[in-house]
């Protein structure tokens, strides 16, 4: 009779998609085939609702936990008189020996409905139920179906159709999976029991440590090399690794050492990819610009070139693209060339022409002299074409601190200039300024240099200099590689794509 189940303790499980129920039975419907329960926890945890109901098609298996004795059947409140109906719902009862019913375990003492009892404090003390309570397996075949809503039931307020559907009943979705693959998949994955878990740890340790890595790639490499899977080389040897920028095709060793000058030289340099780059004397540097000067590059070509290359590092040295751009015409950066009445002094009026052609705000120093020479006089005519400013008095300078300082001042052969009152004033501003100097061409002696440079740009084949040189930077000035070896020298270039290059000393 219905009465029998009422009031007792029972769990409920669903399926994967729903979860186990646990309650007090409070009614049992046979004709709707429903089955609700007070005070119902979802999972373990206290549900919100205070009552739940489900159809037997949700029900996947049913254990009773706990019977009212005498008495307890009545604790629920008004409970409805009606006969058991949910034969089908799989519980895990079934005929005993004697055939009289089969034996359950009952817990040792009943609690209160909230009071739920673990899941293996069931094993306690047997009780008896009736043949007529057995249940079959008609319903456990058929689909689950899940909420629609995703955390738990929902207590249904409104009304339900005439699909007799309990007010409190539930209403799940269809998940598309049997309950009976689902149970066997969560057997496979939970089935074992709890109390068979070790409690000792595990031991990394000692598992790996039967582990013989050597025998198993010994076996690995041994299998490799007699299926072929190895495309090159023996399982010893590592694959070579090339960066981004080198050739992985065989090629001739690289030759470090491609330019030999005929005297041993008193400084060497080297590039960034390592080549070395011997210094030569004056004397030899004088003779080569004179002999590529014969053949056709000219002093206007070699000063052409010299100012092209110079303007590229003092614009890379001034920020380059990110100080000048069109977006950037309030921080137009300030260049104070300083020029002497020579060749070097023709050099830094070419340089300063083509920096102030890239809005460069140049201030050219030069002395007044009676008779220029005429490459001076051609370079000052073109740069008056252009914004630069030019000055021949130190008063004129700028006060203030300027982005940078080109030096042209000193020569290799007129040393009488160094001793010139306006020669020293330009020193002293230059030293005051403390903006970084860039020299161009600077002499060989340390002494002769009045100013500290940065950076030193050299043309050609740089000459030995000394500390008070800075930073070695050699640009090229066009000369052809037999002029090269008409002087003695075995040349092979060292710029490869560039014009300007660091030298580094060695």
């Amino acid at each position: 009779m219905a009465t029998d189940w009422l009031g007792s303790i029972v769990s409920i499980n669903c399926g994967e998609s729903l979860g186990v129920y646990q309650g007090r039975v409070s009614a049992v419907d046979q004709v709707s085939q429903t089955i609700s329960l007070t005070r119902p926890f979802h999972n373990g945890v206290k549900c919100l609702v205070p009552e739940v109901t489900f159809r037997a098609g949700d029900i996947t298996e049913l254990k009773i936990l706990e019977i009212p004795g005498p008495g307890d059947s009545r604790q629920c409140g008004d409970l409805h008189q009606t006969e058991m109906g949910i034969p089908g719902v799989g519980c895990q009862v079934g005929p005993s020996q004697n055939g009289t019913g089969k034996v359950l375990k009952k817990p040792i003492s009943s609690s209160a409905p909230q009071n739920i009892p673990r899941r293996t404090d069931v094993k306690n003390q047997d009780i008896v139920i009736s043949p007529q309570q057995q249940c079959s397996k008609s319903y456990m075949d058929r689909h689950v179906e899940t909420l629609t809503q995703s955390k738990g039931f929902r207590r249904r307020h409104n009304s339900w159709s005439s699909s007799s559907r309990h007010p409190n009943q539930v209403t799940p979705k269809k998940s598309g999976l049997k309950n009976g693959q689902m149970k066997s998949k969560d057997d496979e994955c939970f089935g074992d029991d709890i109390d068979e878990i070790p409690d000792t740890d595990f031991d990394f340790e000692g598992n790996l440590a039967l582990f013989d890595k050597a025998a198993v790639f010994e076996e690995i490499e041994t299998y490799e090399r007699r299926s072929g899977t190895r495309s090159r080389g023996t399982p010893n040897e590592k694959p070579a690794r090339y960066r981004h920028d080198e050739n992985i095709l065989e090629s001739e060793p690289i030759v470090y050492r491609r330019i030999v000058v005929p005297q041993n030289a008193n400084k060497e340099f080297c590039t960034d990819s390592g080549l070395v780059v011997p210094s030569v004397s004056y004397e030899l540097h004088k003779k080569l610009l004179s002999v590529a000067e014969k053949h056709g590059l000219t002093l206007e070509r070699r000063l052409e070139m010299t100012g092209v290359c110079a303007s590229q590092m003092a614009l890379s040295l001034l920020g380059g693209p990110n100080r000048l751009n069109p977006k950037n015409v309030h921080q137009r950066p300030t260049v104070a060339l300083l020029c002497g009445p020579h060749v070097k002094g023709a050099q830094g009026i070419s340089c300063g022409r083509h920096l102030s052609n890239h809005d460069v705000h140049v201030i050219l120093f030069l002395p007044n002299f009676v008779k220029m020479l005429e490459s001076i006089t051609n370079e000052l005519n073109l740069f008056s074409k252009t914004q630069g400013q030019q000055v021949s008095s130190v008063r004129d300078l700028p006060d203030t601190p300027v982005d940078l300082v080109i030096n042209c001042l000193d020569c290799h052969e007129n040393a009488f200039l160094r001793d010139q009152p306006w020669y020293k004033a330009v020193v002293d501003w230059a030293n005051q300024n403390r903006a970084p100097v860039l020299s161009i061409d600077p002499p060989i002696n340390e002494m002769e240099q009045g100013i500290d440079a940065k950076w030193s740009l050299a043309l050609g084949l740089p000459l030995p200099l000394g500390e008070r040189a800075g930073r070695v930077y050699l640009c090229d000035i066009g000369i052809p590689q037999k002029v090269f070896q008409e002087v003695g020298i075995n040349y092979h270039s060292p710029f490869g794509c560039k014009f300007v290059i660091p030298l580094h000393s060695t």
